[in-house]
């Protein structure tokens, strides 16, 4: 199957900066959309913003003008640049995988284990 293994995070002050990255292995033909998703204490789990094969990319509001998603396809790696970071930024940041397999296998969609972002105020 696809295994992603999620680097990065940790502990910022307000209004600095962290990377994450997230690295997919296995049994991979294509990956169609790669994104990060967060979920903070208490809530559920939202989107942060993903990015197609092309380079088109989606924001959640929230995060918009400070977060910088991007992606190395020849590495199957997404990273998420994260600048001007706030409090309410905190949270269980995870990375979100859509793969195939094998030829004309059906997309199916792989987590990471999730890496924990805390920003201090």
């Amino acid at each position: 199957q696809v295994q992603l293994v999620e680097s990065g995070g940790g502990l910022v002050q307000a209004g600095g900066s962290l990377s994450v990255s997230c690295a997919a292995s296995g049994s991979i033909f294509s990956i169609n959309t790669m994104g990060w998703y967060r979920q903070a204490p208490g809530k559920q789990r939202g989107l942060v913003a993903t990015i197609t094969s092309g380079g088109s990319t989606i924001y959640a509001e929230s995060v918009k003008g400070r977060f910088t998603i991007s992606r190395d396809n020849a590495k199957n790696t997404v990273y998420l640049q994260m600048n001007s970071l706030k409090p309410e930024d905190t949270a269980v940041y995870y990375c979100n995988v859509g793969a195939k397999t094998y030829p004309g296998s059906p997309s199916k969609t792989y987590w990471g284990q999730g890496t924990q972002v805390t920003v201090s105020s």
